[in-house]
């Protein structure tokens, strides 16, 4: 990080000055550029060696750029900026580049990186977006002097196993696909199935009360969150490069969405910060102006969606001392991002500023305790002492509150359930099938008499079809009683039906009728669409079960820092600025 605050400075003082270290006497003469590391050392106060060093990085990348500028004039052959993982004990960010036309697909490009840099399993990304391997460069705003991260994507661990056994792949890539069909099939569920055998996802507000959204944003919206949540459960084990991986398969899934709903919670802000803080954690914030876009509109989405001194925060929680951490996390990163750009003082200004909010956010070892001792975990312990700025009393009220609102939500939830099922066995009772009551309860929203209408329609709907259909055959001359057998037999599938009618002269002969004995071949093990709808629907419970297990149980387990990542940060901004 020394060195790219040491440059970005220099680059602010060649701009100011108007030297353009490409050209003469800088390309050639190595005195010129002597005088002016001396010159710039005295002003900066940087050691005069690391002033030379950075100068020649800076004039080389720039005689570079030209040359590569002009190359892609003449033969329309791109040089791309490769920023490589940094192998084990490597302090030096690795840079390489590559030259390639932009009309070819990324998987070529891929290809060739495999090839020279021997990184086997990794994605692409471009200014905070994955590039996929099957679309072409330009396609994806490829473009000359693009600067693309390449992500290691598995431990060598994995690695190791992809080795020794392909189908054992668990790579990242393969992960996120899981969690996206997991969550893929929660968005597809609707709620109208008994929730304790199917269980699906609601979108709620701060207080758990589910929001009305249009079908097809909730589906995106539900991809997002569960990419977030995702991502976020990896962050805590320290899996950084796999979080990236999830966190920016969420942001593809928010840019989907339309709905001012994203203006009025603070989802989307939360994920442009867990984003950035997964770039630092990889040591890969050399895409400054990708981070530092992230980083405002987290600070534009925390304003609309918490108001002016978060007046609107306060009114719908009745406290805002849980949502500190988030802006703690915004401004250290902003103060970090400062640093990285050369802008010394507006760093240290920064970095006062997040070293005052950290000395609020420190509880109180003394306090936590005695509120343990009362019976809350300690999550509840931290949020709720954070809530209320520190102060036990009010802490112990706010989360007796919370909880006895949470229990007698729980309980509102098994009514709501206990009068389903009476509902739905009565109209059971009534005839109806349990797969159909349940859907026209949903429908009408829990009122039985509306969902009995509906089904009665349906129920007339039915027969009226299907005696349309019987009159269609006896029109075409079979007789009723056989029309209606075949109708029965091919699940009232009209051209079935006649084309059994025509096969057999007008007549069902009782072998149709009765089920045919077991074939040599039904032995064998089956493939037939039963076995393979069977297995599919074993598979996509299990991959429910998986994304579920990452969905956090307290509503506001995104509030909940133990602050150890950024007391290590603080601690490392401020030894870069004292330097």
């Amino acid at each position: 990080m020394d060195e790219q605050h040491i440059q970005a400075r220099l680059i602010s003082l060649l701009r100011d000055d108007g030297v353009r270290l490409w050209l003469e006497p800088f390309t050639t003469d190595q005195q010129k550029i002597q005088d002016l590391a001396d010159t710039y050392a005295s002003v900066t106060e940087f050691a005069v060696e690391d002033v030379r060093s950075a100068l020649e990085i800076i004039r080389s990348d720039a005689v570079k750029k030209g040359e590569g500028n002009k190359e892609f004039k003449d033969t329309c052959v791109a040089t791309l900026e490769l920023r490589l993982p940094r192998e084990n004990g490597e302090r030096k960010e690795r840079k390489e580049h590559q030259k390639t036309r932009l009309d070819i697909a990324t998987r070529d490009l891929m290809d060739r990186i495999r090839e020279e840099y021997g990184i086997k399993h990794f994605k692409l990304i471009l200014n905070g977006r994955k590039l996929s391997p099957g679309k072409r460069l330009d396609e994806q705003n490829v473009k000359n002097n693009s600067k693309i991260m390449v992500l290691r994507v598995s431990s060598e661990e994995m690695k190791n196993e992809l080795l020794v056994d392909e189908e054992k792949n668990r790579s990242q890539n393969e992960g996120v696909k899981r969690t996206q069909k997991g969550f893929q099939i929660l968005s597809e569920r609707d709620g109208s199935e008994d929730p304790a055998n199917t269980p699906f996802l609601e979108i709620a507000d701060q207080k758990g009360n589910p929001l009305q959204i249009p079908g097809s944003e909730r589906k995106a919206l539900i991809l997002a969150m569960g990419f977030h949540e995702k991502g976020r459960a990896l962050m805590k084990r320290r899996n950084h490069s796999a979080a990236l991986c999830h966190l920016l398969e969420a942001d593809e899934q928010f840019n989907k969405c339309n709905s001012t709903l994203l203006n009025t919670v603070d989802n989307y802000a939360v994920l442009q910060l867990d984003i950035v803080w997964c770039y630092r954690a990889l040591e890969q914030l050399s895409c400054l102006d990708d981070a530092k876009q992230r980083l405002q509109r987290a600070e534009s989405c925390f304003l609309r969606c918490y108001g002016e001194q978060q007046s609107r925060l306060q009114k719908i929680k009745g406290h805002t001392g849980g949502e500190d951490v988030l802006f703690l996390r915004l401004h250290l990163l902003q103060c970090l991002l400062c640093y990285l750009d050369g802008n010394k003082k507006k760093a240290a200004d920064k970095l006062m500023q997040v070293e005052e909010m950290y000395s609020q956010l420190c509880l109180d070892p003394e306090k936590m305790n005695q509120l343990m001792a009362l019976g809350f975990s300690e999550q509840e312990a931290r949020l709720g002492l954070r809530a209320c700025r520190g102060n036990i009393e009010d802490a112990v009220l706010h989360l007796t509150q919370r909880n006895k609102e949470k229990e007698e939500m729980k309980e509102k939830e098994h009514e709501k359930r206990r009068s389903r099922q009476r509902d739905i066995s009565t109209l059971v009772e009534l005839g109806f099938s349990k797969r159909d009551a349940s859907k026209a309860l949903h429908c009408a929203r829990g009122d039985v008499d509306k969902a009995y209408g509906i089904l009665l329609d349906r129920s007339d709907d039915q027969s009226s079809d299907r005696q349309a259909k019987l009159d269609q055959l006896v029109s075409l001359g079979f007789q009723v009683d056989m029309a209606d057998l075949a109708l029965s037999l091919v699940g009232d599938d009209l051209p079935q039906a006649t084309q059994m009618l025509l096969d057999h002269h007008g007549v069902v002969s009782p072998e149709l009728l009765s089920p045919s004995p077991p074939s040599s071949s039904s032995e064998e093990p089956s493939t037939s669409s039963d076995a393979t709808a069977s297995g599919s629907s074993h598979l996509d419970e299990e991959l429910v079960n998986e994304v579920l297990e990452d969905i956090p149980r307290h509503e506001e387990d995104y509030l909940d820092l133990t602050l150890d990542e950024e007391t290590v940060l603080i601690a490392q901004i401020r030894s870069y600025l004292q330097k």
